[in-house]
């Protein structure tokens, strides 16, 4: 009898399949216990994902099955995250305290690149795991404007700093370090030595994931990023109208080139949302980005709307995640984050840091 009914538990478990994730539950990969008494099944999930964003659903999916085999069982079930590193281009070694990083390019300027990476972050932050942003726009570092820490300075010591810290998101910038009007007049070894050292040189408080906001085009800073940062894979930002397209192919096949993963395609301004009567608008045309991920076999992330609201909180520094009315907006913007991160989570892990180095004398 008792058999019979782990029997029975075992195979509705069987069928479902984790949100985002798409893996059978009781998958040896994620499940580290199972255990069935007679009056009570505790089950153990560990995933290479947000478990904030999918254990209350996943509890009450799980408790829904079992107790349709046994109504009197007391189901107790953890849902917890293991975030591990996957891997990266060449033979580089890992940064210090941050363990995925995930590369945001566009190929194009003003398609909303750095907004969208913002508030991806936040997004993601508010789903429980450590996120930081580094701005690599040296030439126009617009992330602390949009963070609300324009008027900071990183604070450093033992020749590295501190990031700055506000909206749950970890982040640096070259305008920390200068004057807000002050026009950088760098060439490009100098641009790409300042990459290297705002990643290199910044103390990370083990980031879970650390989003790299890109300048436009595929020169210095990409090529630097590609040789010099071991990158765990790269999102596309695009709009649907065809002259953004142009250059967002470009950015992929820049990725395939150095042999950085695309996780996906974005498509930003995919609709304007009228804020007095909520009519939805294709201002830039329709189907774009679906047609760049079907052409390039990479999965279509999330579609953002152009909406006031983005704009509005964006240039006044402050959250979307906190407001009553930016709600819609910021539930597509958290969907699109966890597409993102289920994306990786199916990217090989990196198993050289597993291994102690082996020195030969």
């Amino acid at each position: 009898m008792f058999r019979s009914k782990e029997r029975k538990i075992r195979k509705v478990l069987n069928d479902y399949r984790l949100p985002y994730l798409d893996i059978a539950i009781l998958d040896d990969s994620i499940c580290k216990k199972f255990e069935l008494q007679e009056d009570r099944l505790t089950l153990e999930l560990f995933v290479d994902f947000p478990a904030d964003a999918i254990r209350e659903s996943v509890s009450c999916e799980v408790k829904t099955r079992v107790l349709a085999v046994d109504d009197k069982l007391d189901v107790d079930i953890h849902v917890e995250s293991k975030i591990r590193c996957h891997k990266f281009q060449g033979t580089m070694e890992r940064i210090v305290g941050v363990k995925n990083i995930i590369a945001v390019a566009s190929g194009k300027g003003g398609v909303g690149k750095s907004t969208s990476t913002v508030n991806l972050a936040m997004a993601l932050a508010k789903t429980g795991v450590r996120v930081g942003v580094l701005d690599a726009d040296i030439y126009g570092p617009s992330i602390p404007k949009m963070l609300g820490t324009a008027n900071q300075e990183l604070q450093g010591e033992d020749k590295k700093f501190h990031p700055i810290f506000n909206h749950g998101v970890y982040s640096t910038s070259i305008a920390y370090m200068i004057d807000a009007d002050k026009a950088l007049v760098w060439r490009g070894p100098m641009v790409s030595r300042a990459l290297q050292q705002l990643i290199h040189e910044t103390m990370w408080p083990d980031l879970d994931y650390l989003f790299i906001d890109l300048p436009p085009g595929t020169g210095d800073v990409q090529l630097t990023l590609a040789q010099k940062i071991p990158v765990n894979g790269a999102i596309i930002i695009t709009t649907p109208q065809d002259i953004s397209l142009i250059d967002a192919r470009r950015a992929i096949n820049l990725f395939d080139k150095v042999g950085i993963s695309v996780l996906g395609v974005i498509e930003n301004m995919s609709q304007h949302v009228c804020s007095q009567c909520g009519h939805a608008e294709a201002l830039f045309g329709e189907g774009g980005g679906q047609e760049l991920a079907n052409q390039h076999n990479v999965t279509l992330l999330g579609q953002l709307p152009l909406d006031i609201n983005i704009r509005s909180h964006a240039d006044q520094g402050e959250s979307l995640f906190e407001t009553k009315a930016s709600e819609t907006i910021a539930s597509i913007y958290k969907e699109t984050c966890l597409n993102i991160i289920a994306e990786l989570s199916r990217q090989p892990i990196d198993y050289k840091g597993k291994f102690p180095k082996v020195v030969v004398q």
